[in-house]
């Protein structure tokens, strides 16, 4: 049977099994493709995320042993408690000048390790100084015994400590004759030193009379003793009755809370007199004034202070009203606690510090006001020692134990309140927005405050995009819609291979060329910027006024090349007259000449009151938008060629003139191109970071000032990441960056693309 015609057709025209096969194939190994793709870039920032998480998690405690103190030493007979660096030999202190060493691991005996004290003499009062394991007992003579632990972790016989003959400061005065006074009742004592300097006080009761004494004394270096060098009884520069004391680590300043709850700031000045600088009532807003705890945090900065019904809060030095001198002032309010602070130990390693209040304890952290941990405990916390690497702390408890504990918070200075919120910094007259991810010691705080990167990566996008949007889009306009194509094959190509340049590169010309041009010659880029396109309005107002006879001399498409030497010559005058108009207009006054001269940066900083740094945005802008022009130009230059010829005859043949046709049928048809090169040069803008790190000075500020610099994500990220220690707070806040800037081009992209959608269906022309 021969085959019809029609079979024929039909066999001649179907697509061949291997073509189908090989389509079905390419489809699925494309659409596999793609979500690989999505996988991979999912898979990225879940790892990225997964590095910063850490940060927003609260400390780990895991309880230990609990140690029984000898018999004969109970709870009521501590004055001081401690524990090593390694949390493994907790020790205590007790009034007959005996110290406890305990093992943390419970296997071990406990050491009794007894001081030389004067004999008939024991402690009222005890301190410990973890930071410089400085065991300080107030005997009831007024005398400061100082003895100090020495520890060793030896890796067979474990972590041992031993104690040095105890020195002794006679701080109350002595009797005619030289005769000890009188033994009374030592409630607290104090001790600090900075180089040959010291000054040690007691709070002593004595016949029912409470004194505040202090002594300073000098030890050169290599003597055994110390010299004493005046004595100061403080008590009748005290109002009320004093109850707590301290002195700070340097032995410059000492403190004295009274019952009635003031607290009187005294400071060494520098004729060696005990000065009463300030007086101030930490709960005078509240119905409780009374102080239950008075204390410093490492630096000895700022103290935390608690009344009896569990209001705590910190006071800070910083400098008041435009005062020159630095007073205590609130900044911090933190959670309340069940009852006053009983037990206090302050963190060596940073802002942290562990209390006890009644049978809660609370592991607190300055700088955010944050609760670290905190838990009831079986028993009423009697004292607290935390240890110096800050992995372990011990509570004594009224059942006569010390309980030890396991501590993990690897970020207490990170948060949520610390990393977007506004802090009030130690030193700072404010709460403020901050970055400073180092300082030269452990007291110094960490400020990682990611508020003031996200204003400079906004900053350094919006001048950029300020420079480029108009230089690039009109560009693409005049490129698309009236240049002729024999100058747009040469223009487009030049263009884009502008885009080729490192970033390295403009950053460099930008630090080391464009900066220092633009610091003394801002004028004349103010007046180019103004008269060129001023120039370029009027040229083309005039010239769609010129009779046609005279038009039609030049070829459409050639236009530029009768009014580009006028806009040479206009930028050229523009330039060179900037300087006149700095002295007419931009003058400040010149202490040398003692004459008003032309000077823009001091003018500016005169009349706005904003800094002027030449590594401004205004370099960055310049030089970003030069990075970012190729991008946008080369999308919407070609989105606009891709408008159908026949919209633009159509529009033409109806009268339109060619600006009106490229404004108003052109342009609108391709917005949906156009408004996709604007996003993909912002978010290059955004991501950007040679330019940013070479070109600006880094400066963390807060303001959109043109003239001021800034400190972008992506620049702190290239700048901090090589040197910061690996899982530590800095690592990982800049992992957060990171998953900023991730989530800025996400949502830039996403936005952008469902609204290059909307414009493509509300302009579609097929």
């Amino acid at each position: 049977m021969t085959q019809t015609q029609t079979e024929l057709d039909q066999q001649r025209f179907a697509t061949p099994f291997a073509t189908l096969a090989v389509d079905r194939v390419m489809t699925w190994f494309i659409r596999c493709g793609g979500i690989a793709v999505i996988i991979a870039v999912f898979t990225i920032f879940l790892f990225i995320l997964s590095k910063c998480m850490p940060l927003f998690g609260s400390a780990s405690v895991t309880p230990g042993p609990a140690l029984p103190l000898p018999v004969g030493t109970g709870a009521e007979q501590v004055v001081a408690m401690g524990i090593d660096e390694w949390g493994a030999l907790p020790f205590v202190a007790t009034r007959a000048g005996t110290v406890v060493l305990l093992d943390a691991t419970g296997k071990r005996p406990a050491v009794q390790m007894p001081l030389a004290l004067p004999v008939g003499r024991q402690a009222g009062a005890g301190r410990y100084d973890a930071l410089n394991h400085r065991l300080m007992l107030g005997l009831d003579d007024g005398t400061l015994a100082l003895a100090t632990i020495a520890y060793s972790n030896d890796a067979t016989t474990g972590v041992a400590a031993t104690i040095a003959a105890p020195t002794l400061l006679a701080v109350a005065p002595e009797m005619a004759g030289g005769a000890p006074i009188a033994a009374g009742k030592t409630l607290a004592v104090g001790y600090g030193e900075s180089g040959e300097r010291r000054l040690a006080a007691v709070l002593r009761e004595q016949d029912g009379r409470r004194q505040v004494l202090a002594a300073s004394f000098t030890q050169e270096d290599g003597a055994a003793t110390a010299t004493l060098d005046k004595r100061f009884d403080l008590s009748a520069l005290i109002t009320g009755t004093p109850e707590r004391l301290l002195v700070d680590s340097r032995g410059e300043s000492l403190l004295v809370a009274t019952s009635e709850g003031r607290v009187a700031y005294f400071v060494l000045s520098g004729d060696g007199e005990l000065v009463l600088r300030q007086a101030f009532t930490p709960f005078e807003d509240n119905a409780d004034a009374r102080i239950a705890s008075l204390d410093f945090v490492l630096g000895d900065v700022s103290l935390t202070i608690s009344n009896p019904s569990g209001l705590c809060r910190a006071f800070s030095l910083f400098l008041k009203d435009g005062s020159d001198t630095r007073l205590f002032g609130q900044t911090k309010e933190f959670t309340d606690l069940p009852s006053g602070i009983g037990a206090y130990a302050a963190s060596t390693r940073n802002k942290a510090f562990l209390v006890g209040a009644g049978n809660t304890a609370s592991l607190r952290y300055l700088t955010s006001a944050a609760v670290r941990w905190e838990a009831l405990q079986p028993f009423l916390v009697d004292a607290v020692a935390l240890s110096s690497k800050y992995s372990a702390f011990a509570l004594l408890g009224s059942d006569q134990q010390v309980h030890v504990f396991a501590l993990d918070d690897q970020h207490p200075e990170s948060g949520w309140a610390s990393l977007f919120g506004k802090i009030w910094y130690e030193g700072a007259s404010q709460p403020a927005y901050s970055w400073q991810s180092s300082g030269g010691s452990d007291d110094n705080e960490p400020k990682m405050s990611l508020v003031p990167l996200l204003i400079g990566t906004f900053k350094g996008t919006f001048y950029a995009m300020l420079f480029a949007l108009p230089l690039a889009l009109l560009g693409a306009i005049y490129t698309a819609e009236f240049m002729h194509p024999r100058f747009k094959s040469l223009v487009k190509p030049t263009v884009e291979v502008m885009a080729a340049m490192p970033s390295v590169v403009l950053g460099f010309l930008a630090a080391l060329w464009l900066a220092q041009l633009l610091e003394h010659r801002v004028p004349s880029l103010l007046m180019a910027g103004i008269c060129v396109p001023a120039t370029a309005m009027l040229f083309g107002w005039w010239w769609a006024r010129l009779p046609m006879r005279w038009r039609s001399r030049i070829k459409p498409g050639y236009e530029f090349i009768a009014f580009m030497p006028l806009m040479l010559a206009v930028g050229w005058a523009s330039w060179n007259l900037g300087p006149a108009l700095e002295s007419l207009v931009f003058t400040a006054y010149d202490p040398l000449s003692k004459h008003l001269v032309g000077d823009f940066p001091q003018w500016w900083r005169e009349h706005t009151g904003w800094a002027f740094d030449p590594h401004n945005s205004l370099v960055v802008g310049v030089m970003m938008g030069f990075a970012v022009i190729p991008i946008i130009f080369t999308i919407s230059e070609d989105a606009l060629s891709n408008v159908p010829t026949n919209l633009r005859s159509a529009s033409l043949a109806l009268g339109a003139s060619r600006w009106q046709t490229a404004l108003f049928v052109v342009v609108p048809t391709a917005s949906a191109g156009i408004f996709s090169a604007v996003m993909i040069g912002f978010g290059r803008a955004i991501g950007e970071t040679m330019i940013m790190v070479m070109a600006t000075g880094n400066t963390p500020v807060m303001n959109f000032n043109i003239f001021d610099g800034m400190r972008t994500l992506s620049a702190t990220i290239a700048t901090e990441l090589p040197e910061a220690p690996k899982d530590g707070t800095l690592y990982r806040t800049l992992f957060l960056c990171a998953v900023l800037l991730f989530t800025l081009t996400f949502l830039i992209n996403t936005i952008a693309e469902v609204l290059r959608q909307r414009l493509r269906e509300k302009y579609k022309t097929v």
